[in-house]
Order: C-alpha cells, then structure tokens, then sequence
C-alpha cells in the first residue's frame, strides 16, 4: 500500500498535455490500468480496496482543481484505500461516445463491479449527468451528482440555452436520460443551488423514491469548486460510503461554508437585492467577527451612513449589548 501511494504522490502539474497522458498512463498502469477510448476520452483505473469509486472528470478540470494535476478520485485511494476509476474527457462532451458506451458494456460482460462490495458513481456538471446515467451499469451503487444534466434533448430541456452547440448529439438512445438511468441505483444524491434556476430545473427531473435533492443555497454554479475549497467534498464521499449522508449530516458538513469567501459575498449580494439592509447587517458584522473582510467592512460602513439618517435600526452587537446593561 504504501509503494502505492508514493506512486500516486507524483505532481503531474506543470507538464505538456502529450507529457501529462505519458505520465498518467504510467502511473495507472502500474497500479492497474489506462484504456484509450478514441480521440477524447479515456480510462484510468486504480485497483486497492473493495470500495470502487467511479468519477467522471475532465482533462480541463483535473488541471483546475488539483495542486499535482490529478483525478480527484486519486485522493480516495490515498486517504481510504479505494479503487478508483476514472473516465476522463478533454472538455465536455457528456461522455456520449460509442466508444464510452462499449467500455461500459464491456465492464458488465466482465461482471467488473460485482468484484466490489460498494460502488460510488461521482461527477460534477456535464460529468454529473454521465455519473447517473452510466450509474446503470452497477445495479445497487451510489451516486453523487452535483448539477447535474438530466438530458441536452431539446424536445424535453428547450429552455436550457447554455449548450446549444451539443443539440445535434444523441442523449436518446443508449445510456441517454440520467433520470430513468437511476432506477437501479441503491441511492443517488443530487446537489444543486436552488437560485441556479437551470440547474434546479434539472434537478426536478430527477425525481425519484431513491434521489435524494441536496440543496446548496449560494454556493452558485461552481459547485464543486466551494466543495473543494472548504473541504467538504471527500467528507462528503466518505459519508456516503460510511451510509452516513443524511440531512442533517450534510447540513453540518455545509456549516464550513460560514469561511468560505465566495458563498459569504453570493449571501451579501442576495441580501442586496432583497433589500433586507437589517441581515445585511448583520451578516457583515458576524464575518468581520471572525475574519478579515474588507468588502464587508465597506458595506457595514455604508449600511451605518443609512441607518444614521434614519432608514433602519442597526442590529446591536455584543459590544451595545454591554454597554446598554451597564
């Protein structure tokens, strides 16, 4: 095991694409296997322990999101050791290739993930929607989708205007409505920002016995990308591995969003334009509580300047509170 982590310890950042491929077939296939699956997609597999996550990612976003340019699942491996595999895309195609479907057919002719006793099917965006809809293939896994697609079919999501260029590709036929591809699946976790109208429009598709909807208000349509930064996400895998993701459970997990600068300012701006100056108020005097905030400080400052002239009522601190019993 500990040969296999210092394999998987290998910074691939920096590197040149076509070096970038060299090294990540290399260390895959030393540690189980890298399968082309033509000109855009591919397979990377890690075999360790008996819980397998399956991630879809792309090559874009690996880069992006990890320090060492590493698929996210290769954190899993080190600090649980999982198996992992990874269908990797260069850019988003939604994994709707003939060459992806016959891998997956592949893999349950070769009965692949009866050999684990958990399987967790993972991905974010575009990458959401192939981790429901390939999800098929593993009767009885996990998902984890974070907003997801649930189909680029302009006969059913018309209104979705954000990826006119993928109209003319198929989501008809094999694996193609995530939705109904979930029906095999133990349990499946759809997380989403509810003032993401697209992306909660999506999510109502996704309405079934055995989903559960995860909303993340103003965590905005980076999803992932907050999940990462408060360093949530593998927790949150962990959790659903462990059957431990319950509301409750991922509404604590989400309280470390409080230190997240992104979603703090996404809540200030909200509260803008509600026109609630009291929250915001308060809002900016508890960060500046606990951090440095500059926007904020700016805001309280001019939210004082209304309340002088008699707009609203500041919220008193705990500093007023004392003075006032004093």
């Amino acid at each position: 095991m500990q040969e296999s982590h210092n394999i998987l310890d290998e910074d691939l950042s920096g590197l040149k694409p076509a070096e970038w491929q060299t090294r990540l077939t290399a260390v895959t296939e030393e540690l189980g296997m890298f399968q082309p699956l033509g000109p855009k997609h591919c397979a990377t597999f890690v075999d360790q322990g008996d819980t397998l996550l399956v991630s879809f990612e792309t090559v874009q976003g690996i880069h992006n999101l990890s320090k060492r340019a590493q698929p996210l699942g290769f954190e899993m491996v080190r600090s649980e050791g999982w198996s992992h595999l990874c269908l990797i895309s260069s850019g988003d195609t939604w994994f709707r290739d003939d060459r992806v479907f016959g891998f997956f057919d592949q893999l349950i002719d070769d009965g692949f993930f009866d050999e684990f006793e958990k399987v967790i099917f993972y991905g974010a965006g575009p990458c959401g929607y192939a981790a429901a809809a390939f999800s098929v293939a593993a009767p009885g896994a996990t998902v984890v989708a974070i907003q997801p697609q649930a189909t680029l079919d302009p006969r059913m999501t018309e209104w979705d205007d954000r990826f006119s260029d993928m109209r003319r590709t198929s989501f008809t036929d094999r694996y193609g409505y995530a939705p109904d591809m979930l029906d095999a699946a133990n349990r499946a976790f759809i997380l989403y920002d509810p003032y993401e109208q697209l992306d909660a429009m999506h999510a109502a598709l996704f309405n079934r016995k055995n989903v559960s909807r995860l909303r993340v208000p103003n965590l905005g349509g980076a999803v992932q990308t907050r999940l990462l930064e408060m360093k949530a996400l593998f927790p949150l895998l962990s959790m659903v591995e462990e059957e431990q993701l319950t509301e409750v459970n991922f509404a604590r997990l989400l309280r470390a969003r409080r230190n997240n600068g992104p979603y703090l300012r996404a809540l200030l701006s909200q509260l803008e334009q509600k026109g609630r100056p009291f929250l915001q108020a308060l809002l900016c005097q508890n960060v500046l509580s606990r951090m440095h905030g500059p926007r904020f400080r700016k805001h309280l400052h001019a939210l004082e300047n209304r309340a002088e002239s008699g707009e609203f009522k500041l919220p008193q601190t705990s500093g007023d509170q004392t003075e006032q019993s004093a």
